[in-house]
């Protein structure tokens, strides 16, 4: 590591407990110079503004490279710069933590045109897409099928054994279809084969496997040959063209990179008791990933800076994770770490750790109100001992404004992972991604029925106008409130003993496990 210089009436109880009485919506003059040590206090200054400001940095950032920020590219090494000079400013000693990782990185568009018979331009993303995982590289020359079964696509095996390859001329590309075994065997037994690329095509045996998908040829993968994906009716239409000549190139990078976490602690605080919160600050390839995650890296941003202030009684560490995108290996480097020099946490410094709190998209266009399962009431696993607690801490604060909430699964598609493996206690706030808002979730929080949570999710839309305000100016109050009560007292996360004014009373404890709908 190196540092940087550069409702019911039980909710009414709750409402007095998070004073949530008479705050302001934005954040007065005040806040530039007070110190906010209570909860009203903070939540009054960190405001939807603040967070938007810190995404739309990020947007700007994307924009002037190329419309990502994808660890090991320019766009998030320039996001670690802003992070890191704008915790730096606001008086945080700063530490950029490095890290390699295995990366595939599209680099820019993919081409693929027809040469003879006639000349034709395909269209990505509607003709054929990059196939994750494929080496990049530029390969010419005649087509040849490999044991296609377009009569009945249902029985195809294409490629699946070397077998499929005999009498493959060298220096061809592979025209395979879709079906029986992974992509990547059948891009491996192209290259063994002597193809100089691969185009793989859908099976076309159903009507869900005739268009294109985000098909992936494995992290290990060895065919070291460009590959793409095409529709079932390219596949069809190539497979039926005598002396069909194609180029095909795919402009990636795969291999080793480096990316870095960026860490910032409060001066103040008892370091065997630390409080955690983090958010990823790296998009996928396809977009800038202002929401995803955007949102939770501004959001503890603003928090970071509204909090510099503060004198807390535990240490607050604050972490932006690289490389989330690429499954989750900076936090993994930093909790469990990879075997090199100065990964991983100690038996010491994992136990001086009192919980870690997530903020992965709490901003999601057509939301919903997403609490970590930390009890496993919800979803039959149950979080560390204390996630329970933190789970009840974010559910008191939506019950106390009234509001509905659900739990989700705890299932380790984020940061907190590798903190559940070393039995950390962890909690957070989620507004969905990919999966599909019901009918009953549009009674109760509005939106669309039938559309994702998060309709640009993974996608170039995902930018600065991708968002709901509503959700992000509430989820950052809540991380707001969490983090500093945590900063003040964990006594009942781990019978710490802290400071009084935010020992949490005996009618919240007692608000229970109610769900407020």
């Amino acid at each position: 590591m190196f540092h940087y210089s550069k409702t019911a009436t039980s909710a009414v109880a709750a409402v007095a407990w998070f004073g949530l009485a008479g705050i302001a919506s934005a954040g007065s003059a005040s806040c530039d110079t007070r110190v906010n040590n209570t909860i009203a206090k903070l939540t009054e200054c960190v405001t939807v503004e603040g967070v938007r400001a810190h995404q739309a940095a990020l947007q700007a950032v994307a924009d002037a490279n190329g419309g990502i920020r994808t660890s090991g590219t320019p766009g998030y090494d320039q996001s670690v710069d802003y992070v890191a000079s704008t915790l730096e400013a606001a008086g945080y000693d700063v530490v950029i933590q490095p890290f390699t990782f295995n990366s595939f990185i599209e680099l820019g568009p993919s081409t693929l045109e027809q040469l003879a018979p006639g000349a034709t331009v395909y269209v990505e993303e509607v003709d054929f897409t990059l196939m994750s995982q494929t080496d990049p590289g530029t390969a010419t020359g005649n087509v040849t099928g490999v044991d296609l079964a377009l009569g009945d696509p249902s029985s195809s095996t294409s490629g699946c054994e070397a077998g499929d390859f005999a009498g493959f001329p060298a220096g061809n590309i592979a025209l395979m279809q879709r079906g029986a075994c992974a992509f990547q065997t059948k891009a491996e037994n192209a290259a063994a084969a002597g193809a100089t690329g691969a185009i793989i095509f859908n099976q076309g045996n159903t009507p869900d496997r005739e268009g294109l998908i985000n098909g992936t040829l494995g992290a290990d993968n060895t065919a070291g040959i460009p590959v793409v994906f095409a529709t079932f009716p390219r596949g069809v239409e190539w497979a039926g063209t005598p002396g069909l000549v194609l180029t095909l190139t795919t402009d990636v990078f795969r291999g080793e990179a480096l990316a870095f976490n960026v860490l910032a602690e409060t001066a103040g605080g008892d370091a065997g008791n630390v409080v955690m919160a983090g958010a990823h600050l790296d998009s996928v390839n396809e977009g800038p990933g202002i929401q995803d995650n955007g949102s939770g890296s501004g959001a503890i941003l603003e928090i970071a800076v509204q909090m510099a202030k503060v004198k807390p009684r535990n240490k607050v560490r604050f972490a932006w994770w690289g490389a989330e995108e690429s499954g989750l290996v900076g936090s993994d480097f930093y909790t469990l770490g990879d075997g090199s020099e100065g990964s991983g946490l100690s038996e010491q410094e994992a136990a001086n750790i009192a919980l870690y709190l997530n903020f992965d998209m709490i901003g999601s266009p057509n939301y919903v109100r997403f609490i970590y399962d930390g009890d496993g009431s919800s979803f039959g696993l149950e979080g560390p001992d204390g996630s329970a607690q933190i789970e009840r801490f974010f559910e008191d604060f939506y019950a106390a404004r009234g509001l509905a909430f659900e739990s989700t699964e705890i299932s380790f598609r984020s940061d907190y992972a590798g903190f559940f493996d070393l039995g950390i206690p962890f909690g957070g706030l989620f507004t969905g991604a990919e999966g599909i808002k019901t009918a009953e979730q549009v009674a109760i929080y509005g939106g669309t029925a039938g559309d994702q949570y998060d309709p640009c999710y993974h996608l170039a839309c995902d930018t600065f106008d991708n968002i709901s305000l509503e959700v992000l100016d509430l989820n950052s109050d809540a991380a707001a409130a969490a983090v500093l009560q945590y900063a003040m007292n964990t006594e009942t996360i781990n019978a710490m003993r802290g400071k009084g004014n935010f020992k949490i009373r005996e009618e919240q404890e007692n608000l229970g496990r109610r769900k407020y709908k």
